[in-house]
C-alpha cells in the first residue's frame, strides 16, 4: 500500500494490556504505524520503544493531526485531557474508555462537533452484533419478558457494571422504547421486595483473567432466551479498534458507534 493508505495512531497507555495488544497487531501489520505512545510519567516503560515510537510521559505528543488518529483505553480522566490534544491538533479519536460520567460523555460530544470520535464500549464486532440482536428482540417481546444481564470480568477490572452490559441495557431499552436510567435494578441485596415489572436488571461478577463474557437473559412463562457474547482473548478489541481507527481518519466530525463502523 503507498503511504497516503497508511494509518497512523497514537497510543495513550501504551504499556497497558489494551496497548500491548494493539502493538502486537500493528507489528504484524505493513499499513499501520505508531507514530506517538504516551503513559504516565512513573511508568517502568518512559523510553521504551513500541513501533515506531518511544514512550514518553509528554502527553501532547499524541496530537499527530490530521489524518491520523488516538486510540484511548485509559481512564475516564485521562480521555478527557486527550480529547482536548486532539481537538487542538485535529486528530480523530477512538474512545474505548469505559465509566465515563455523564458530565465528561457531554464533553466528548462537544469535541465531536469537530474532530471525528469513535466511541464505544466495547470494539468487538461479536459484541456489537450482540447489540443489535438484543434490540431486536426486545422491540419484539413484550415488558412481561423480564430482562436480566450478567457480565463477568477479570479481578482487575475496576468498574460496574461493565461499559458492554450498560451498552446492552441501553440497546434492550430502546427496544422497547423505554429510558434506561429509569429502569435500571443493580447491586441487589437484602429484603429488596418483587422485581419490578419493566425493569433491566444487572449482576456483576469479577474473578480470574477473563476477557469478558456477557449474558442477556430474556425469561417469559415457561421459557427463556439467552444470549452470549464470551470473549477468549483480548486481541478481539485491539482488532476492532484499528478497524473503527480506519472508519475514524475518513469521517467528518462526529460522534459514532460500532454499528457505524459496520455499517460502513
Amino acid at each position: 500500500m503507498s503511504e497516503k493508505q497508511t494509518l497512523h495512531i497514537a497510543l495513550p497507555g501504551a504499556a497497558g494490556k489494551m496497548g500491548q495488544m494493539i502493538a502486537s497487531l500493528v507489528a504484524e501489520a505493513r499499513d499501520i504505524d505508531i507514530l506517538a505512545a504516551s503513559e504516565h510519567p512513573q511508568s517502568r516503560a518512559i523510553g521504551n520503544t513500541i513501533g515506531a515510537a518511544t514512550i514518553s510521559a509528554d502527553e501532547k505528543i499524541l496530537g499527530i493531526g490530521s489524518g491520523g488518529v488516538i486510540i484511548d483505553f485509559t481512564r475516564p480522566e485521562a480521555t478527557m485531557k486527550h480529547i482536548e490534544i486532539a481537538v487542538a491538533s485535529g486528530t480523530a479519536m477512538v474512545v474505548g474508555t469505559t465509566g465515563l460520567s455523564t458530565e465528561q460523555e457531554e464533553q466528548l460530544e462537544k469535541a465531536a462537533r469537530q474532530i471525528p470520535i469513535v466511541y464505544c464500549a466495547n470494539t468487538s464486532v461479536g459484541v456489537t452484533l450482540l447489540g443489535q440482536i438484543v434490540e431486536q428482540v426486545a422491540r419484539q417481546l413484550d415488558a412481561d419478558w423480564d430482562i436480566e444481564i450478567v457480565e463477568t470480568h477479570h479481578n482487575q477490572k475496576v468498574d460496574a457494571p461493565s461499559g458492554t452490559a450498560l451498552a446492552l441495557g441501553k440497546a434492550a431499552a430502546k427496544g422497547r422504547q423505554i429510558d434506561l436510567d429509569t429502569q435500571k435494578e443493580s447491586g441487589r441485596d437484602g429484603i429488596t421486595g418483587a422485581r419490578k415489572s419493566g425493569a433491566i436488571g444487572f449482576a456483576a461478577l469479577r474473578g480470574g483473567d477473563v476477557a469478558g463474557e456477557h449474558t442477556v437473559t430474556f425469561f417469559g412463562q415457561q421459557e427463556r432466551i439467552e444470549i452470549t457474547h464470551r470473549a477468549s482473548s483480548r486481541i478481539i478489541f485491539a482488532r476492532g479498534a484499528l478497524t473503527a481507527a480506519r472508519f475514524a481518519t475518513t469521517q467528518k466530525p462526529g460522534l459514532y458507534s460500532m454499528d457505524d463502523v459496520l455499517g460502513a
